[in-house]
């Protein structure tokens, strides 16, 4: 048997074994469209062509959201130049631009608002099924990526933390203007221990004797044991362009090997880990849910714990006393679900029946809550982006919620310190700040609901300056 026969019959049955395992993941699609990396065709005009800044841009007539307060401002007119708020006036601004180049929106008091943040996403991965992923080209997978880019600020999120997946090509090209998408600040590849959340492996690719697997050759995990193989991975990410790290400190949901109450790497490994982003000026956040590996992980200086749905009280004014940061995701057990099978299903319910006592706990001990979504391998889940923040309206009101994705989740974003990508303020409206802005159609402090429609109610879509998106008459 030639080895080309061989390599087609592994190739194969690992695609067999993930289907049995992961048949949940995504749309459900047939294997066979699977393999062939058939996707399902996208809505019509779902991304923005693209755009060209004006110079000067004035929005005439509108009420702000500056992401901090409590309320709306009255009438008021918002100049933006060269991508930057540059002033914002009760009185009528009369702007200048070169050659008398201004682009004018009568805003006719809808509300204008910063653009949305999601701390918690994964620009490769989001909208690609799983299967996918494994067997097509990665130049496939990196254009299916810059495709769901284009959609994500369509829903008005302009910027993204990457939690994980190798976006930096794609964050690149968005910022050279080859790609139509969010601000994304890249954690590079999510390092995991051997059999942990990131251990992304067949079964006939353990032992590690014949090099990196598939998904460390293409930079989606680091498989690293000890804190020196940690602390090698972390330095390799921010050479790469990592504005921050992510590590898997815990069991997870939808990986294949280990189960949801696992601790996963030890206090010396986190450290290492630690250490070596705070050479760089950066933080670590951690993938856990349970007691155990958040705990440590505090010990360890971990700055921001990703989801957290199964901790106790203690631990959770533990993290408040640290001034830790709690990633959190309205993880419930709904329409938006995308239900699993088998041992995840299991997981996938344990988490569910946490989120609420999550949300009441980090209300009642005032940690600094960040919102993010965390959707994998599915186009609908992706869509849906604006629907799940909306969702907080069950533990929030429509102004807190709207204050921790725009103004709360740029906070998050500052911890990376000098290795932050786009210098300036973001999630605001105010004098000096970038000028990523959605008009909405409507009042989303008294009606959250808007947020999770956004092809009906964002009628502009502004990312530092360009318009992307313009549905007034």
């Amino acid at each position: 048997m030639g080895s080309w026969t061989i390599r087609m019959i592994g190739c194969l049955a690992a695609l067999l074994f993930a289907g049995a395992l992961l048949a949940s993941e995504g749309e459900r699609m047939p294997l066979l469209g699977r393999m062939t990396g058939m996707l399902d065709p996208a809505p019509a005009a779902t991304t923005a062509p693209l755009a060209r800044p004006e110079p000067v841009i004035l929005f005439r007539g509108v009420r702000v959201f500056d992401g901090r307060s409590d309320a709306l401002t009255g009438r008021r007119d918002v100049l933006v130049r060269d991508g930057v708020i540059e002033k914002i006036s009760e009185r009528a601004i009369e702007p200048d631009g070169p050659d008398g180049g201004v682009l004018v929106i009568e805003g006719g008091d809808r509300v204008l608002m910063p653009g949305l943040i999601d701390a918690h996403w994964h620009s490769m991965i989001a909208a690609t099924p799983m299967l996918v992923l494994m067997s097509e080209d990665e130049g496939y997978m990196h254009l299916a990526a810059a495709h769901e880019a284009g959609r994500t600020l369509m829903r008005g999120f302009t910027t993204v933390r990457d939690a994980g997946g190798p976006a930096f090509a794609l964050k690149r090209a968005i910022d050279e203007g080859l790609a139509v998408g969010p601000r994304i600040f890249p954690s590079g590849a999510m390092v995991s221990q051997t059999g942990g959340h990131g251990d992304f492996r067949m079964r006939h690719e353990v032992p590690r004797s014949g090099g990196p697997a598939y998904t460390e050759r293409i930079g989606m995990a680091m498989i690293a044991d000890s804190p020196d193989e940690v602390r090698r991975a972390v330095r390799e990410q921010l050479m790469l362009g990592a504005s921050q790290i992510k590590l898997m400190a815990g069991g997870g949901v939808s990986s294949i090997y280990d189960p949801l109450d696992v601790t996963q790497y030890t206090v010396p490994e986190l450290r290492a880990a630690v250490e070596a982003a705070e050479n760089w000026g950066t933080y670590v956040s951690v993938h856990a849910y349970t007691v155990r590996s958040v705990r440590q992980a505090i010990e360890a200086g971990v700055r921001c714990i990703e989801h957290g749905q199964l901790l106790d009280e203690e631990t959770v004014r533990m993290m408040a006393e640290k001034d830790v940061w709690w990633s959190l995701q309205p993880f419930l057990d709904d329409e938006d679900a995308n239900p699993k099978t088998g041992e995840q299903r299991l997981k996938q319910i344990e988490v569910s029946k946490g989120t609420d006592a999550a949300y009441e706990l980090a209300r009642k001990y005032g940690v600094r809550t960040a919102f993010g979504t965390d959707v994998m391998f599915s186009s609908a889940g992706a869509a849906a982006q604006g629907r799940k923040l909306a969702k907080l309206e069950r533990w929030y009101r429509p102004v807190e919620v709207l204050r921790m994705a725009t103004a709360g989740n740029a906070e998050l974003l500052a911890l990376s310190g000098e290795r932050n990508p786009y210098p300036g303020k973001l999630g605001v409206v105010e004098e000096g700040a970038l000028a990523d802005l959605i008009l909405v159609d409507g009042d989303p402090l008294s009606d959250l609901s808007l947020i999770a429609d956004p092809e009906a109610n964002f009628v502009v879509i502004m990312k530092g300056g360009v318009v992307y998106k313009h549905a007034l008459d």
